[in-house]
């Protein structure tokens, strides 16, 4: 079974959504990690912004990468600029690297109508990336 890696800022919104469809998209292929190089708590309008597409991540936490530094994973994803640059070296043979600098909904600024379309944008960003990784890489 494939081990995946999702690796954000403060594993709070991208990593998170996007643990949430690779568990979704992958099934019992393959065991999803997401992690930050730092933690910010689990954004609650990523849980409102995934529950309207029929993924619970309200059972998710927020991760240091530090926890997961002896698992050797088949891949490993980060999902901004910032944990690329930051992104620790895991052991030898660990993870083919994958990156895609997502926008942070959680900068989004405006009313409420507005930064919620910002998450949607996002979301389906992370969704399809995310199908297409598993369908590429899992399957």
């Amino acid at each position: 079974m494939k081990k995946i890696l999702v690796l954000c800022t403060g594993n709070s919104c991208r990593s998170q959504m996007a643990e949430g469809y690779l568990r979704f998209y992958a099934g019992k292929k393959a065991e999803i990690y997401s992690s930050g190089v730092e933690t910010h708590g689990v954004n609650p309008k990523a849980v409102a912004i995934m529950k309207e597409d029929g993924i619970d991540i309200s059972f998710h936490t927020s991760n240091n990468v530090d926890e997961y530094l002896q698992i050797p994973f088949d891949h490993v994803i980060t999902v901004c600029d910032n944990a690329l640059e930051r992104c620790p070296l895991f052991p030898s043979g660990s993870g083919l690297q994958h990156h895609y600098n997502f926008p942070d909904p959680a900068k989004a600024s405006g009313t409420d109508t507005e930064v919620m379309a910002e998450f949607r944008k996002v979301r389906e960003m992370i969704r399809k990336y995310c199908r297409e990784f598993v369908i590429q890489n899992i399957f």
